[in-house]
């Protein structure tokens, strides 16, 4: 394999996993309906625990269960967050006894404006950014600390371009466990005081998200107790996810839609909805259908869509360069499963320049009133370019993916906004502003 390029990588590109937690025995029951961590590539299946990478190709691994009969009205009869959906994810039956901040259940937005605006004839928002941290990590830090939480971890970490710090800061201090998180220091400021209000132990990096995370591997290797929640705890972690998926169809009353653009920055949470959408399938929870999966990447940020449009089967990294620091992620782990996904679906993974996920925030704030992130500018530009390249069939019901909170990301259209005017306090000023009816 080339230095330079990641085929079919581990989560952390090497071959030593961390797998350091607490001494004391899991209890029965812990990981709920989970029977195993299986590698994505050979098949291997290992006991539950602090692993993720396959000990016999050091393949990803990720949770694989012995699913129950489970009915529509067993799960909307459960609590309006993501432990409606705990029978589908590696947690305990008791886990709604556990101090967490309850993600989830956020609302799926009719969004008529912005789809003709796009010229999409049926659109969805789903809007994450009402989740408590104000991002859709606030699911996957939920599952990550039920695991830590079962494995007695004595510290709960992670590696973070933002929204990951802030999420997993609040839900350590809600568990009433150290929490340590780490980010580039460049991060945007909202960002770093939203991690910095929940902890005392923010520390940040000199170096981008790629630098972050070698440390945090480093970190878990050496430390006793510390889960980082996407490093040695990934696999439980990444299962959050799923639940996009799960409320998607739920809230669509209980049918998978058509088309679904989803922002790429590990890629985890493309796969994941995927993951979703078959398992509700299997489960005779939705009717079998055809559904296209989109990816959505800033081009400062894009190795996953480079690799898309040249058709390759291999993931070359790059070193970041935009404005979508949530997405800045130059070598993801899970892109070369996001290739495959969008291809088998037949989706695509599009890319725009930073002048045009500034455009997308104002866009979709501007009809539909909801207030975007980077990562979101980049989902609605991109789907804007989609439409216009016929990738994207405009006839087909259409859910895009908003993941996080505008005013963590200010200064991204901080000097394209302002005062119409500025006027004196009477009422001839304002009538020579051109602003009244």
């Amino acid at each position: 394999m080339s230095a330079s390029v990641a085929e079919r990588p581990t989560t952390d590109g090497t071959e030593n996993e961390p797998t350091k937690t607490g001494p004391e025995a899991v209890r029965e029951g812990a990981f709920g309906n989970a029977r195993s961590l299986s590698c994505r590539e050979c098949g291997t299946e290992v006991e539950l625990g602090p692993h993720y990478a396959c000990p016999e190709c050091f393949g990803p691994l990720e949770v694989a269960y012995d699913f129950p009969a489970i009915t529509r009205e067993e799960i909307e009869a459960g609590p309006r967050n993501i432990w409606r959906y705990k029978a589908l994810l590696p947690v305990p039956a008791d886990i709604e006894q556990s101090p967490n901040t309850e993600p989830g259940f956020t609302r799926l937005l009719k969004a008529d404006n912005l789809g003709r605006e796009l010229g999409i004839a049926n659109l969805w928002v789903k809007d994450d950014s009402t989740n408590p941290t104000n991002s859709f990590k606030d699911r996957v830090v939920a599952c990550a600390l039920s695991a830590a939480t079962e494995l007695h971890a004595k510290v709960f970490a992670c590696p973070s371009t933002g929204n990951l710090a802030n999420a997993v800061a609040a839900a350590g201090a809600r568990a009433g466990i150290k929490t340590v998180v780490f980010i580039p220091s460049n991060l945007e400021k909202p960002k770093q005081v939203n991690s910095a209000v929940y902890t005392d132990s923010l520390v940040a990096v000199d170096g981008n998200y790629d630098d972050v995370n070698k440390l945090a591997q480093e970190i878990a290797a050496e430390e006793e107790g510390w889960a980082f929640v996407n490093v040695n705890v990934r696999p439980f972690y990444a299962e959050g996810s799923k639940t996009l998926g799960y409320e998607i169809a739920e809230q669509l009353g209980w049918r998978l839609p058509d088309q679904v653009v989803i922002p790429v920055a590990s890629g985890s949470q493309l796969t994941k909805v995927h993951k979703a959408f078959q398992e509700l399938i299997k489960l005779g929870l939705v009717e079998e259908k055809p559904y296209r999966i989109f990816g959505a990447q800033a081009t400062g940020c894009s190795p996953v869509a480079t690799a898309y449009k040249a058709g390759v089967d291999a993931i070359r990294p790059v070193k970041p360069d935009t404005i979508a620091k949530s997405l800045a992620i130059g070598n993801p782990a899970d892109g070369i499963y996001v290739l495959d996904i969008c291809r088998e679906t037949g989706g695509a993974v599009e890319d725009v320049t930073d002048e045009e996920v500034r455009e997308g925030i104002l866009l979709l704030a501007r009809s539909e009133g909801v207030f975007t992130e980077t990562a979101g500018g980049t989902t609605v530009a991109c789907t804007r370019k989609l439409v216009e390249a016929g990738l994207l069939d405009t006839s087909l019901e259409t859910v895009i993916i908003n993941t996080g909170m505008g005013l963590k990301t200010l200064d991204a259209v901080s000097d394209l906004v302002g005062p119409a005017a500025t006027i004196a306090p009477s009422y001839d000023a304002f009538a020579a502003t051109g602003l009244s009816s």
